[in-house]
């Protein structure tokens, strides 16, 4: 990669994205180079994200982030970068300022005080919106002396890969995947309990409180959506990226195992969905299988709809049938299928046997970020599909 005083020097930054209320939320960049090509990887622990669309012309630099409808463009200057994080498809302007430093490892403090408390373990959680109805979660820790890993899981998703570190009593987390920034702060309030803060994007704050429940559960995401009684099939007819109507009853799914995955470009957990679906269908595909990814995005406008999962579909190497299916609105989703009780969550991921009966319904998606509760998921997945695909 170039290293003139103006570009993008090889290496690590430290990027620190500046949330309204004066909370720093910090990441780590990697900068390097791919076939001759500067790339980016965004650190979130275990996980890096490849994001190669980057643009420079002198000082300016414009890095369009992996699937989403998202830049961070910024001045280059030396070792110091200064921009904004903007997001492209929000109904108001989002621009979020950011710092970020050359030669920078550390997320949180490059030397913490010792850890005074161990977080390791899982958490019954109860996050409060501002004005909104409190909700329940699972927080899954790792602690090692100050560094710390984790997530959140919520019935409708979980909240991917965090990584941070503790300095004395204080637990700090944070991630950002190209579309969400999220900072997670707790302190003990007794040797059982937590009180926490939770900081997302520009403006977006929540409290919250833990106990901690090496038991913990949430209800079964195959538990959440189900369809109405007296229905036991579903049925839509939508275009494809190209414009050309598919139907459910077409020639093509007829015979076959056909899962139906309602997505969206701008949704992280819709990644890691497909991240899973794309290469087990092209493991898969022989057996009998076929794939919908029932798209829902934030344009009203096909061309712009379809671009962005066009996108989606090259990025993350999707070689089964997408379909534009809407705007991103989960009510306009159930109003689309109106044989399920709702809609929940994207992704939700709908198993059909070979008879075209509703076999299986998954409400949102637990990813890698969730460590071997992403593992049990799969084991159950993989049963379910090959008891299917041998019918």
């Amino acid at each position: 990669m170039t290293s003139t005083n103006n570009t993008i020097k090889a290496g690590s930054w430290r990027v620190a994205l500046q949330h309204a209320e004066g909370k720093e939320i910090p990441f780590i960049m990697e900068a390097g180079e791919k076939n001759g090509n500067s790339v980016l990887y965004l650190v979130n622990g275990e996980e890096r994200i490849l994001v190669d669309d980057v643009e420079q012309r002198d000082d300016a630099v414009r890095i369009g982030l992996h699937i989403f409808d998202a830049d961070l463009i910024a001045k280059v200057k030396g070792d110091k970068m200064t921009g904004h994080f903007v997001k492209n498809d929000t109904p108001e302007p989002y621009a979020m300022p950011f710092t970020a430093e050359h030669g920078k490892e550390h997320r949180f403090e490059a030397k913490p005080a010792p850890a005074t408390f161990d977080f390791g373990g899982k958490w019954d959680v109860v996050f409060a919106p501002r004005d909104g109805k409190p909700y329940k979660a699972i927080g899954v820790f790792a602690q090692q002396e100050n560094d710390a890993t984790g997530t959140f899981m919520t019935e409708t998703g979980d909240y991917r890969f965090l990584e941070g570190q503790v300095a004395g009593d204080e637990l700090k987390l944070s991630t950002f995947d190209g579309n969400h920034a999220y900072l997670f702060t707790a302190k003990p309030a007794s040797d059982s309990t937590l009180t926490g803060h939770f900081y997302a994007g520009l403006k977006g704050y929540e409290s919250w409180t833990a106990k901690r429940n090496p038991d913990a559960k949430l209800a079964g995401a195959d538990t959440l959506t189900f369809l109405k009684p007296g229905h036991d099939t579903l049925s839509f007819t939508l275009p494809n990226l190209e414009g050309r109507q598919v139907s459910l009853s077409d020639d093509k799914y007829k015979g076959k195992v056909v899962i139906v995955q309602l997505l969206a470009s701008w949704c992280p957990n819709c990644m890691d969905s497909t991240n899973f679906l794309a290469p087990y269908f092209d493991q898969n595909k022989d057996r009998g299988l076929e794939i919908i990814g029932l798209g829902f995005e934030r344009s009203t406008e096909f061309d712009k709809a379809a671009a962005r999962l066009r996108k989606m579909r090259e990025r993350l190497h999707v070689r089964y049938d997408l379909l534009v299916a809407g705007t991103a609105d989960k009510e306009a989703a159930a109003c689309l299928l109106p044989a399920l009780n709702h809609v929940l969550s994207f992704p939700t991921t709908i198993l059909i046997g070979r008879d075209g009966k509703v076999r299986k319904i998954y409400t949102g998606f637990s990813g890698p970020g969730t460590g071997r509760y992403y593992e049990e998921w799969v084991v159950d997945f993989n049963k379910t599909m090959d008891n299917l695909l041998a019918e």
